[in-house]
C-alpha cells in the first residue's frame, strides 16, 4: 500500500490541490500531514476533490486554530490530533508529529514486544521545511519537506509499505 506524507502546507491551496490530484491519479488514498496546515477553510478546499482519508497533527503555525479542532474534524474523512498521531498502516507502526525534537523521542522509543525493539517503524515530522531521512536504530525518521514552497521547492513523500521504500516528490516535476 502507498500513502503520502505532506507537511507545512501553510494554507497553500493551489499546491495542496495539485498534490491531491496527483494522488488521485496514482490511486493513493491516505495523506499523513505533519502540521502547519493553514486553517479549516483552506484544508476543506484543498481536499475537496481528494478521494481518500486525511490524518494530521497541528504545527506551531496552527496554534490559533487548535480551538477549531472540532471544525477540522467535521471535514469528511479528516482526523487531526493536536500533537502526536499514532497509526498503523498495513504492517507499519507509524507516528506523526510536527517538531523534530519530539519526532526523535518517538523514534527512540522502545517497545520490547516488537521484533525491532522499537515502538515505531517510521516517524514523520515537519517544521524545518527541509526533506530529511535518517535511521534511529531500526526506525526511519523522515521529514517530507514543505508543500507550501515558502523556503524551498515544494515537496512531499510517498511511502510504499510493500517495498518499504520512500520516494520524495518535487511538485514542479509532477
Amino acid at each position: 500500500m502507498k500513502f503520502a506524507i505532506v507537511s507545512d502546507s501553510h494554507g497553500n491551496v493551489a499546491n495542496f490541490k495539485k498534490i491531491a490530484q496527483w494522488l488521485n491519479e496514482e490511486n493513493i488514498k491516505i495523506i499523513l500531514h505533519c502540521g502547519d496546515i493553514g486553517n479549516p477553510e483552506s484544508l476543506k478546499e484543498s481536499l475537496a476533490d481528494f478521494r481518500g482519508e486525511f490524518f494530521a497533527v497541528f504545527g506551531n503555525m496552527d496554534a490559533d486554530f487548535k480551538i477549531l479542532i472540532g471544525e477540522y474534524n467535521k471535514i469528511p474523512r479528516v482526523k487531526i490530533e493536536t500533537e502526536v498521531l499514532k497509526i498503523k498502516i498495513e504492517n507499519k507502526s507509524i507516528a506523526l508529529t510536527h517538531f523534530p525534537e519530539e519526532a526523535r523521542k518517538l523514534a527512540e522509543k522502545r517497545n520490547p514486544s516488537r521484533p525491532s525493539g522499537q515502538a515505531y517503524n517510521v516517524v514523520f515530522y515537519g517544521h524545518t521545511h527541509r526533506p530529511w531521512e535518517e535511521k534511529v536504530g531500526n526506525c526511519r525518521l523522515v521529514n517530507p519537506g514543505e508543500s507550501a514552497g515558502q523556503f524551498y521547492k515544494p515537496t512531499f513523500a510517498v511511502y510504499d509499505t510493500a517495498e518499504d521504500k520512500l520516494h520524495l516528490k518535487i511538485l514542479e516535476k509532477l
